[in-house]
């Protein structure tokens, strides 16, 4: 029988719906799964009960846990006829089901058991899945009788409280007891009302981006038609081919010839001592690949893979030479040889290719003593030995020791599960100083890691100060940072004496889903750190000053680890909160083309490439490519998609770790994002993308990147839903973060994440991480700024033409256009209701229309758009300084002036509109008498003119008014102009 068990915590309902009739009733709980029943002890008279009380179910089955539901009806038990009502119902499917450490508390809304029932309240829940074998079962119930009511016993067991319940027609002697944590004192706590329900959810065209700029054919991407596993690629569709299709269909197939290099025995030694230090030599060509060497074993075991590209191989004889690595180079143990034309073809998901022994040969081709095991045949990238296997594409030919197999390989990370840590610094009890004579100026500092926040200080006359600040701070799964807290007293200047200080465990802190209530507790505060952590030091001392502090774990927020306009996913920390996906992202590196040399190797330009792309918590590195200006990588990865509004991010970089680099950091060569939200579903997309990489010198072009792109829908009606959903989760909403604390946050996560990858084999190095994530983007850049007011004229431009169009009608430039404008109007007054329909008809008509000429490629990075193509240098040069400023003071002070010059700029705009608002409100404000006068004697004469006016008259006119011919027009502003410019605003009493 299956040890797999779900665990359910039934904490409390809020809310229910009274059914007595006198406001209040005696609720209790069932939860139902997998054919077993259980329920909860029922309260008394309470519409806001409290249980408390844990549950385990066995799976009978694993395999069909996701189609297994989890049903809890809330029921009033009247007493009165013996009869239960039904308030409600709350259903959990597989996406609920996590792993306790994952699991929190969730408040979920009733719904109702049928159409014509009534429900309203929330229900506590924690549910998990756990394989404890220690853990029992609890008692399944049978049919449900109106006269039974589980009672509850206390009993008191080394200082705990625990309830058993005893059942009926139950011998207790073998009955399994069913253990419950002790129900906390009851109090009002802050559910959420609209928590989420469980389960899976379920000729030109018209420009709509004005001024949008073009930029040199040589950035731009273009669109490419690959012949890849699956078929030709033309126009985003699959045209097959002769080949058999693979799961590989977005990547060329690339032929390679594996050897697996097993083991040896009874190999010959010919040291007069007997020992031998053996070692297997691979050859092809010109290509060697060597396996490590063991020292005094004539029986060793390998279990290395070769893997030689076919299109290199230029021999028909594969040569594998055991040496011994206390002989002369040129001397060996013994020859296997193979003919490569009887080397057989695997093709997944065929079963590994059995090894086979091999008597060695000397030079002459004579049998030896000796055997050596080996696995020898041709596959492609989709072979499983693939990922881990030496690659010769990774050497020079000739040369097997030139890169570490360590630094090459193609690996999958997955960075750590991030959360907000909420600490919120109350008061403190009894601080003892140092100086007994003064009041502490006492303050507290908050550290988890490297992250370092303090409370303002606080001196009072009671050693008891108050602080009530809340700080933020990220943590990393598993947690290996404690939380500390330390007060201290500022005793004068540069001096800083520390009180005390306490150190709690992050995997003891509670855990949330929700902005529900989290309980305060008190911390004993000690000398030193030592004491701080040793607890049973703690409990022997009896007077302890003492911190007041609620921390929780908030895992109802995504916490922001990238640039939130290139996120690559949004979901909450909290797997609990996670929607079923809508989809799958599959991408294919192909290759790169033109690639500049990075380094210099033997007198000559070269690059050490590999690619690296990031999607949610996904990231990806293919295999480094040496000494290529031409890579071919033709790895294919896949992810799940959550959400369309998420981007996919994909490097190119060169390896600092292979010889020739001058420094130790992996230089940039370029990237590309993907919004999946511009692809269409079940398109194959394949594009040359340009590598553009911002220097001090200005915008260069370092090669371009070939990739293949689909994005496949898994549930259209899901996917179409993300559209009315907030982008963030709802805590983001709830209790929202402001934007500097979102700044400080995601620069913590960023060095988090970047700390965790970098300590994986191969590391992903700091530099990589920091460039995938945007991590700088927030600097200052004079560039960036122009780039952005240009987007900005860019989005109004559309209504700019509209003024200048409704002036040149005005003006009667066009005298026949300016007639027909005027009956349009004139039918539009007569009829109103045709507005809103005509608008919207537009709009339908102009999204037709462009259907025709949509995009049929990713939107990619734009030289112009981003004035890149006519910065000048000392922008540039300003772009990549470092922060702090390190330049000169002649420079930073020019530099400084620019700033201002611009800054006043916007500051006299800034101005001008709060002129222009304060204006309105000098209307009716008196602060000039004899205007206000007039503005009120007006709204006076029109309210009276309103009244016995129709509007469509009062419109009409209105408009033939604008609109009147230049004949009967002034140069000069006209009247109602005048007037509002004459009014007062508050710049008088500007300083």
């Amino acid at each position: 029988m299956s040890s797999l068990k779900l665990g359910v915590e039934v904490v409390g309902a809020h809310d229910l719906l009274a059914k007595d009739g006198q406001g209040s009733f005696c609720p209790f709980v069932e939860l139902e799964f997998d054919g077993q029943r259980c329920r909860t002890t029922t309260k008394e008279k309470d519409l806001s009960p409290v249980w408390n009380e844990s549950f385990y179910f066995n799976v009978s089955d694993p395999n069909k846990l996701s189609s297994l539901p989890l049903e809890a009806f809330v029921y009033n038990h009247n007493k009165a006829n013996n009869a239960k009502t039904c308030l409600g119902k709350v259903r959990l499917t597989a996406p609920s089901f996590v792993n306790y450490s994952d699991a929190v508390v969730l408040h979920y809304p009733l719904e109702k058991r049928s159409i014509l029932s009534r429900a309203k309240g929330e229900l506590g829940l924690k549910v998990f899945v756990t394989d404890d074998p220690t853990i029992k079962p609890s008692n399944p119930l049978p049919a449900m009788d109106p006269d039974v009511v589980p009672k509850s016993i206390p009993k008191e067991k080394n200082g705990k409280r625990h309830t058993f319940f005893h059942l009926p027609n139950a011998k207790q002697p073998q009955q399994q007891q069913q253990k419950v944590t002790p129900a906390p004192p009851q109090q009002q706590m802050n559910y959420g009302v609209h928590e989420m329900k469980s389960g899976p959810q379920a000729s030109k065209a018209v420009n709509m981006f004005p001024g949008s700029s073009s930029q040199p054919f040589d950035y731009a991407l273009k669109e490419t038609s690959p012949f890849l596993g699956g078929g030709r690629i033309v126009g985003g569709r699959v045209i097959r081919g002769d080949r058999p299709t693979s799961t590989y269909d977005l990547v060329e197939q690339m032929r390679f010839l594996f050897i697996r290099v097993v083991k040896a025995r009874d190999l010959p030694s010919k040291d007069a001592t007997g020992s031998l230090d053996p070692y297997v030599e691979v050859k092809v060509g010109n290509y060697k690949g060597i396996t490590k060497h063991y020292e005094k074993k004539q029986n060793p075991e390998w279990n290395q893979v070769f893997a030689f590209s076919r299109e290199t191989v230029q021999s028909s004889v594969l040569e594998v030479v055991v040496k011994d690595k206390a002989l002369v180079k040129d001397d060996s143990v013994g020859f296997v040889r193979i003919d490569l034309h009887e080397v057989p073809t695997r093709v997944p998901p065929d079963s590994p290719l059995a090894p086979e022994w091999y008597r060695l040969e000397d030079k002459k081709g004579e049998k030896k003593k000796g055997e050596l095991m080996l696995a020898v045949w041709y596959g492609t990238q989709a072979d499983e030995a693939f990922p881990d296997a030496w690659h010769s594409d990774a050497i020079a030919p000739g040369d097997s020791t030139s890169v570490s197999p360590t630094y090459i390989r193609s690996k999958v990370y997955h960075s750590p599960r991030l959360w907000y840590v909420r600490v919120n610094v109350i008061e403190a009890q009894d601080l003892v100083p140092a100086d007994k004579s003064r009041f502490p100026d006492a303050y507290v500092k908050v550290q988890i890691g490297n992250q370092i926040l303090k409370t303002k200080p606080v001196q009072t006359r009671n050693m008891n100060p108050i602080w009530n600040e809340e700080f933020m701070f990220v943590a990393a799964e598993p947690f290996e940072d404690h939380l500390t807290f330390t007060v201290e007293d500022h005793a004068g200047p540069n001096k800083d004496e520390t009180i005390g200080r306490t150190v709690i465990a992050l995997n003891s802190i509670d855990r949330r889903a929700d902005d529900r209530f989290v309980r305060t507790r008190w911390y004993n505060l000690e000398k030193s750190l030592s004491d701080a952590m040793d607890s049973d030091r703690a409990k022997k001392d009896k007077f302890h000053s003492r911190l007041h502090v609620c921390v929780c774990l908030d895992g109802g927020y995504h916490v922001l680890d990238e640039s939130t306009q290139y996120s690559s996913d949004l979901r909450p920390t909290a797997k609990q909160l996670w929607k079923s996906s809508i989809g799958v992202l599959e991408l294919g590196i192909l290759n790169a083309d033109g690639l500049q040399p990075m380094k210099t190797r033997d007198g000559k330009g070269a690059s050490d490439t590999y690619c690296v792309a990031k999607y949610g918590h996904k990231w990806v590195r293919t295999r480094t490519i040496v000494n290529s200006l031409n890579p071919k990588y033709n790895e294919q990865y896949t992810w799940e998609v959550y959400d369309t509004a998420t981007v996919l991010t994909v490097g190119v970089f060169d390896n600092s770790q292979i010889g020739g680099s001058d420094n130790t950091r992996d230089n940039k060569i370029g990237k590309v994002r993907i919004r999946i939200s511009t692809l269409e579903t079940g398109r194959v997309y394949t594009h040359c993308y340009p590598l553009l990489v911002l220097h001090p010198s200005g915008v260069k072009k370092l090669g371009e990147l070939h990739l293949a792109i689909r994005f496949s829908s898994t549930s259209m009606v899901n996917m179409m839903s993300q559209y009315s959903r907030p982008l963030l989760p709802k805590m983001h909403y709830k209790r929202p973060l402001s934007v500097i604390q979102q700044d400080i946050l995601r620069h913590q996560a960023v060095n988090i994440v970047a700390a965790r990858l970098g300590r994986a084999e191969p590391p992903l190095r700091r530099e990589v991480v920091e460039y995938m994530s945007d991590a700088n983007a927030h600097l200052w850049s004079m560039r960036r700024s122009k780039a952005n007011f240009l987007r900005l004229t860019s989005v109004f431009s559309g209504l700019f033409s509209a003024g200048k169009w409704f002036g040149e009608v005005c003006t009667w430039k066009n005298p026949i256009t300016t007639v027909l404008v005027h009956i349009l109007f004139a039918m539009l007054v007569c009829f109103p209701e045709l507005i809103l329909p005509t608008v919207f008809l537009y709009m339908f008509l102009i999204g037709v229309w462009n259907y025709r000429y949509r995009p049929r490629y990713p939107p990619h990075m734009n030289t112009s758009l981003s004035c890149a193509d006519a910065v000048s240098p000392d922008e540039l040069d300003e772009e990549f300084e470092s922060f702090p400023a390190s330049k000169s003071s002649d420079i930073v002070r020019m530099r400084y002036d620019r700033l201002r010059s611009v800054a006043g700029r916007i500051q006299t705009v800034v101005g001008d509109i709060a002129t222009q608002g304060e204006r309105l409100q000098a209307l009716l404000s008196w602060r000039d008498p004899r205007a206000t006068t007039i503005f009120v004697l007006l709204c006076l004469v029109a309210a009276i003119v309103l009244y016995v006016t129709p509007f469509q008259m009062i419109a009409l006119l209105a408009g033939f008014y604008v609109m009147r011919h230049p004949r009967f027009r002034h140069k000069t502003p006209s009247a109602p102009i005048n007037f509002f410019r004459r009014l007062p605003a508050r710049t008088d009493s500007m300083l």
